[in-house]
């Protein structure tokens, strides 16, 4: 039977149990890796830095999380700080999938509508690029967008509908064409 997030949590702020912490990161270090390189442009190495960046952070903040949102949302967040601080300062850009995170199995058709859906997503404004790839790639629900995006409720349900619609636009030759 798998230990909650919440019960790893308490064992970590309470008796700074270091193994809790490790399943922690165990649990989450995957996605996070994914999330973090697309956040920093597809480069391994300074996804791999932002991920250790984060978890370093949330543990050193453990103590502070109050379990409104989800430890997932709430690392998320943390992530998203870091790398909206190194885009001030430049050191990071706006991110596209690399062929890599495409899956193997693709023929041509599903390769060719890949690249199109990703190249529309670089045609919307980061905020609309960041919420809908939260939503749509991630998973994750209006409300958790907005807490990582440290952004009101229906700011980020304004920035889903509009990239949403945008998309449809940009990609309405493939809705013709199936």
């Amino acid at each position: 039977m798998s230990v909650s997030d919440q019960a790893l949590i308490e064992r970590v702020v309470a008796r700074q149990d270091q193994h809790a912490f490790a399943q922690l990161v165990l649990r989450y270090q995957s996605r996070l890796r994914v999330w973090a390189r697309r956040l920093c442009n597809g480069d391994a190495h300074l996804a791999d830095d932002l991920a250790q960046e984060t978890f370093i952070k949330a543990h050193a903040a453990l103590p502070a999380f109050r379990a409104d949102a989800k430890f997932s949302t709430w690392l998320y967040r943390i992530a998203f700080n870091i790398a909206a601080s190194r885009w001030r300062t430049r050191k990071l850009q706006w991110c596209s999938l690399d062929d890599n995170d495409l899956p193997d199995e693709c023929n041509m058709r599903g390769l060719d509508m890949s690249r199109d859906v990703e190249s529309a997503l670089l045609q919307l404004s980061e905020p609309q690029q960041l919420a809908i790839r939260l939503c749509y790639q991630e998973g994750f629900s209006h409300n958790e967008v907005a807490d990582i995006m440290g952004i009101p409720l229906g700011t980020a349900k304004t920035h889903i509908l509009r990239g949403k619609q945008k998309l449809e636009e940009l990609l309405a030759s493939w809705s013709e064409s199936l």
